[in-house]
């Protein structure tokens, strides 16, 4: 295993184990949960693997095969950049009154960069099995998540809802999860896709997207300022639509309005899943991408000409996923139509001078686990 080797060159000794924690696709529920709200993501095949031992004196010491190192450190506070995620989870275990002494730690990963499938949180995650393993802390698998939240929000600072860290740490192989973001209780809905002659294409448009330079922010923001001007504790709570946009305007009308209707879509998603009616998903799939391009304002052309292109190329839905800005977008397509879709799509970009999206057909996969 490659990264217990690196382990071994690295510190010269033998990592205590190896864990792997998956990112994930969202596939439908998107900008709800920090609204309290439905979501419906899965782990994917891709994530972060790591070696790890403990250390007795509290020092941190971390080596990314992707970013290089090993990097030193002896306080949170000196951490920066992607070892920020990593770090992090140290100081929100303690902070939480874990006894979490220090470790070294080698991390390789495999998510596809820039794709928005949550890279963040598989390495938030994969740290934070591994510490509740070795330290004995005893933490489920949604304690794991929501260790993982606290580190993105309050150590890194960016004001992510628990759906990344969750379908990471409970994901399961051939299941979506359906989690309500308010009480966490979560169900496992059947999403095999192969069963009904189906695949779900991730395409990758290769567009960077960084969520913490205010967007995101700001989009939450005009959210929680509908909540308090509607007199709800979060959006989740609107029950009258038409009555809620008539009192407000802008920005917070137009979120209000695509996070009300997507929690909406997500229910629906979940009841044809559970009816095994896999292939009427599509037309909602559609419907929560148009919401996000012009209510949620969080797409960007290449977003939606890959969604444009799959549609028109024979998918039964598309639609964009993760935060937005970039990232990628998924297309539901029949297996007969996969190659069509993909050729679609290549051309779309062709015509318009962008360089060719990677295209990947991902399933739902294990959550996080100890692997040796």
């Amino acid at each position: 295993m490659r990264v217990a080797g690196a382990f071994r060159e690295t510190f010269g000794a033998e990592p205590q184990g190896v864990w792997h924690a998956p990112g994930r696709v969202n596939l439908i529920g998107e900008h709800t949960d920090y609204n309290d709200g439905f979501v419906l993501p899965f782990a994917v095949p891709w994530g972060v693997t790591a070696a790890v031992a403990p250390r007795e004196d509290g020092v941190v010491r971390l080596r990314s095969l992707q970013a290089g190192g090993p990097l030193t450190v002896a306080a949170p506070g000196e951490a920066e950049g992607w070892a920020r995620y990593a770090v992090g989870v140290f100081w929100a275990l303690r902070e939480a009154g874990h006894p979490v002494g220090g470790a070294d730690l080698v991390v390789d990963g495999d998510v596809p960069q820039g794709a928005g499938l949550s890279s963040s949180a598989a390495l938030e995650v994969v740290v934070a099995t591994a510490l509740n393993e070795l330290y004995g802390l005893g933490l489920t698998p949604m304690e794991v998540a929501l260790t993982g939240q606290r580190a993105e929000n309050d150590f890194v600072g960016m004001p992510c809802g628990i759906m990344d860290q969750a379908a990471s740490a409970l994901g399961e192989r051939g299941k979506a999860l359906f989690l309500d973001c308010r009480s966490l209780a979560s169900r496992s809905i059947p999403f095999d896709l192969s069963r009904h002659g189906l695949q779900l294409l991730i395409i990758n448009t290769g567009v960077h997207h960084e969520l913490a330079d205010g967007q995101y922010a700001r989009r939450r923001r005009d959210c929680e300022n509908a909540a308090k001007r509607l007199g709800v504790d979060a959006l989740r709570d609107v029950t009258d639509l038409a009555g809620a946009l008539g009192r407000l305007s802008g920005d917070e009308r137009r979120r209000t309005q695509h996070v009300v209707t997507e929690n909406h879509r997500v229910e629906a998603v979940v009841g044809l899943l559970r009816a095994g009616a896999v292939q009427e998903i599509g037309a909602l799939l559609n419907a929560s991408h148009l919401s996000l391009r012009d209510q949620f304002e969080v797409s960007c052309p290449e977003l939606d000409v890959a969604v444009e292109a799959s549609v028109r190329g024979g998918a039964r839905g598309a639609r964009m996923t993760g935060g937005g800005f970039g990232g990628s977008a998924v297309a539901l397509v029949a297996d007969d139509r996969v190659e069509a879709v993909r050729e679609a799509v290549v051309r779309a970009y062709a015509e318009r001078g962008w360089a060719a999206p990677e295209i990947y057909p991902a399933g739902p996969a294990p959550g996080a686990r100890r692997l040796a």
